[in-house]
Order: structure tokens, then sequence, then C-alpha cells
């Protein structure tokens, strides 16, 4: 590995929160680290709280947010020299985490995507919040998904909330996706930094928003009023609400929400991918918060 190694200094400081007792790191390409590292074969569901993290950027962001105790990190043997590689490297021997070098077959092995970049980790899960402590924060900018399924989805619309300042996404706890390795690919890093609530249910969870005298609107195709007209209600506290792909909105969301909204549609499809109609609303957030203000 030592074709990986650098001595550039990173860009940002890692909140170092895996400090190892002294020089501990374990460097293996023999791939004979203990099996509780690889976890689970291909097709297993029991990565579901963000455990195994694959792809360059979401290791390295991992490594650098450093909220989570990082058990390994796995490299393809032979790969490129890449600056990322260096930083992921360098960012585990600071933080004492073992890193193996495995042949492609058995690195393939521990895989659970086919776009994993040669790169993956197995950290402690991820850390739920609830929704009293996204609440509490009284410029609260929150994503709700009523019934979100497809994880490349999920992964993108978590990315899109980090870039556009979203302080928490709600999910449900049943029959909708959960933090997967293709979520935490997708996500690029963005799974570190936004908090994700899971409830019993939207309804009940859109009560309790507006309980705490949060807006909420939905985004339907049904929505009579256009999320660019400036009569649209977007200021904050906000929980903004996506549908599930292909049917939207269930009915009893649709008829809790504060105001309905919809985004104009000028060509033949009448509908826009979950996770791009979730960029459109957050930025379209953003952009009158900061008309507002000026």
């Amino acid at each position: 590995m030592a074709r990986y190694k650098s001595s550039k200094p990173h860009k940002r400081n890692s909140g170092n929160r895996n400090k190892p007792g002294g020089s501990s790191r374990q460097h293996s390409k023999s791939g004979s680290a203990p099996n509780r590292a690889a976890g689970p074969k291909p097709g297993s569901n029991s990565f579901s709280a963000g455990e195994q993290i694959e792809g360059r950027h979401a290791v390295r962001e991992l490594l650098i947010a450093g909220k989570r105790r990082v058990q390994a990190v796995n490299l393809i043997d032979g790969q490129e020299e890449a600056d990322i590689l260096e930083d992921i490297v360098s960012l585990a021997e600071m933080q004492g985490v073992s890193v193996r070098e495995l042949p492609r077959k058995k690195f393939e092995a521990i895989a659970q995507t086919t776009s994993h970049q040669g790169v993956l980790a197995q950290a402690a899960p991820i850390e739920f919040v609830s929704l009293d402590e996204l609440m509490q924060n009284p410029d609260a900018f929150i994503i709700v998904l009523d019934g979100i399924t497809d994880p490349q989805n999920f992964g993108s619309i978590l990315r899109v909330a980090e870039c556009a300042g979203v302080t928490g996404v709600v999910i449900t706890e049943r029959r909708s996706v959960r933090v997967t390795p293709t979520v935490t690919k997708t996500a690029a890093g963005a799974l570190e930094h936004v908090p994700i609530c899971q409830v019993a249910g939207i309804p009940s969870a859109l009560l309790e928003l507006q309980k705490n005298e949060m807006l909420t609107v939905g985004l339907d195709a049904a929505g009579e009023i256009d999320l660019f007209d400036d009569q649209a209600p977007l200021e904050r506290p906000i929980a903004v609400v996506m549908g599930k792909e292909g049917s939207g909105l269930s009915k009893l969301v649709r008829q809790r929400v504060d105001k309905l909204l919809s985004i104009p549609l000028l060509g033949q499809l009448n509908s826009l991918n979950v996770s791009t109609a979730t960029a459109i609303a957050c930025f379209e957030v953003v952009r009158r918060q900061s008309t507002e203000r000026r």
C-alpha cells in the first residue's frame, strides 16, 4: 500500500473520533482479517443502517466526519494511484483503522454494489434522530419521504438535501427504503451530515410538525399552487413532503399537509423522478429564502 501513502495535508480536519490508543494500524494484503469485517454476502438485507459504505467519496467523507466508529477500510489490490485513495489511506492511518488490500474477487464477494470504485468500509450503524430533535431547530428545513423505496433515489435525495442545507430527512420505519450500501454510495458522503429520523407513520408525523407550528407542503401533480409562484408558501420552518415513486403522495398525506404545490411540466411526460423533483423543490426553498433576506 506504500504507493497510496501521502504526506500531503488534508484540506479538511477529520473530527478524529476513532483516535487509537497508539500506532496500531493493521494493514493486510492477504484478506485474512476476521470474518466479522466482511459482513453479509451480496443479496443480503442485513445492511440497513449504513454499516457498509461503498465508493471513494462516501468512504472519504465517513473518515473526515469522524462521527462513527470505522472498523475497516477495504481496497482492491493494484488500483491506479489517485489523490482520493491517498486521502482515504492517510485518514484511516491517522484514526487507527485497519486498511486491507484485497484481490478483486475477494473484494467483490464483500461488495454489495457494482459501482464501489474499488473502496468500501465497515462502520458502526448511523444513529437515527427523533422527530422532537428535528423540531427543536427554529429554522428547520425538513424533507419528509412518504414511502420512498428505491435506494438510488434515497441516496440522491440525501445528497441534494445536504447541498441545500436541509436539517433532517424523515422516513418510515416500515415499507420504506433502508440505508443500504447503494444508498451510501449514491449519497456520496451526505449520509454523514444529514440527520435521518424514522417514524411509525407519515400522517401522524405531519400532525406533530404542525403542532410545532411548522409549515408542511406536499409536492403533487394535483397541487393547485405552482411551486414557483411568489404566493407559494415556502417560509421556514418548513417540511417538504415527497411522494412514493410512481404513485406519489398517499391520499391521507395529501389531505394532511397544509398546502399542495406542483411543479409545472411543459413536455409530453407527466412526472419527474422523485429525486429530481426533490432537488427542484429544495433549491426553490433556498432561492426564496435568499431573496427574502436581501
